[in-house]
């Protein structure tokens, strides 16, 4: 039997399942979150029976993967005997910057590697190396994948991915657009391909990840050939809490005004998007229940939001050159539909010219970083 253990690290977090490969069928899912705070709390899922629920204090990263291990060796909790049962633990890095086109095993220059991309992605890459770091430590000998964020982005052309700036901050900084969401946009643009029983080769698909984050793909013969997220996950559409798209020198006025660096990052990566347009929450289940209210932040929230979707969308079927298939995917994305009905409406004409099918479907990144992971174990052992 193939175990294979899927981690997914944020800043304060972890969530954790177990495959068994290649039925990709998952016998363990689990959540910890508020890693580092007052009280932390653990929400795990064994197939076929109820959830287990704690309360509890789990100072750090590296903490927090030993509790889960315990979880996953406990006689009525978990399914293993030994964590040498393990064939491999797939991990999922956000940012892989232009090195990392795909997944690799990881061992000391790649981990090297991806520590230097934590200027790039302060809040995900440094808990994800503390996670790495902790399994190789834990797990001698258990080949660790790392499967990143930025990686099915890497086949962007470079007249895409460049931005008018002058080209020597390209080379020296890597100022580029990177993208992100990878592999949710990755996964749902396959399973699109399945559902429209065509080979994913022949087709053009727009795949919209409306979560707290958002970001929208335009995919070509399996391909990204553009996204809407940038250099960073500001760029793009308007999200929970992040502006998107907007003038760059507003950050210039702002500082002539006083707000210090930290202030303006904290307002663009925390109190901008639904949050700050609403003043009610980054949430769109709230501000729905706020619009029905005809609370008027509300609406003008919910239109800004609708609106900067149409405008990609709108792009990417341009640049595509037609379009099979609209994809929303993600908490909103999966959710509201409402806003999906609003969002097809202003594209209808676009929709019925193409004779595109709109489809909703389930994202699973840790089901796609288990493939890919073991597809790439698979692979290694041939190679032997």
């Amino acid at each position: 039997m193939v175990w294979v253990l899927v981690l997914n690290a944020g800043s304060s977090s972890i969530k954790y399942s177990l495959f068994k490969m290649p039925e990709e069928d998952c016998f363990l899912r689990g959540n910890l979150e508020r890693i580092g705070e007052r009280f932390s709390f653990i929400k795990h899922m064994l197939s076929g029976s109820g959830p287990f629920q704690k309360r509890l204090k789990i100072a750090h990263h590296r903490e927090g993967i030993n509790f889960i291990f315990s979880l996953l060796l406990d006689k009525e909790k978990g399914v293993l005997k030994n964590l040498k049962e393990i064939s491999g633990v797939g991990h999922r890095v956000v940012h892989g910057g232009e090195v990392f086109r795909q997944p690799c095993i990881i061992n000391k220059k790649r981990l090297l590697k991806i520590k230097e991309y934590s200027i790039l992605a302060p809040l995900h890459n440094p808990p994800q190396v503390s996670v790495i770091e902790a399994c190789l430590e834990y797990l001698k000998g258990i080949p660790q994948v790392a499967v990143f964020d930025t990686a099915f982005h890497s086949t962007l052309p470079k007249y895409a991915f460049l931005y008018g700036l002058p080209y020597e901050l390209y080379e020296k900084f890597g100022i580029r657009k990177y993208g992100f969401h990878g592999i949710s946009h990755q996964y749902v643009a396959e399973e699109a391909g399945r559902r429209l029983k065509r080979p994913l080769q022949d087709l053009k698909i727009i795949t919209c990840h409306l979560g707290n984050g958002c970001s929208i793909t335009a995919v070509k013969g399996g391909k990204s050939i553009d996204t809407s997220m940038g250099f960073t996950p500001l760029e793009g559409v308007m999200m929970g809490t992040r502006p998107g798209d907007f003038d760059p020198s507003i950050i210039l006025f702002l500082l002539k005004k006083g707000y210090s660096i930290e202030k303006i990052d904290h307002l663009l990566n925390k109190k901008s998007g639904l949050l700050g347009l609403s003043g009610v929450s980054n949430d769109m289940r709230d501000i729905m229940r706020q619009l029905r209210r005809n609370n008027l932040r509300a609406q003008i929230a919910c239109d800004v939001f609708v609106y900067r979707i149409q405008k990609y969308i709108g792009a990417y079927v341009g640049i595509l050159g037609g379009l099979d298939a609209l994809v929303f995917t993600a908490g909103i994305g999966e959710n509201q539909k409402e806003l999906r009905e609003r969002i097809c409406k202003g594209l209808n004409f676009l929709l019925k010219a193409t004779g595109a099918r709109v489809l909703v479907i389930h994202t699973d990144e840790e089901q796609s970083i288990a493939r890919q992971a073991y597809a790439l174990l698979k692979n290694e052992d041939k190679s032997k």
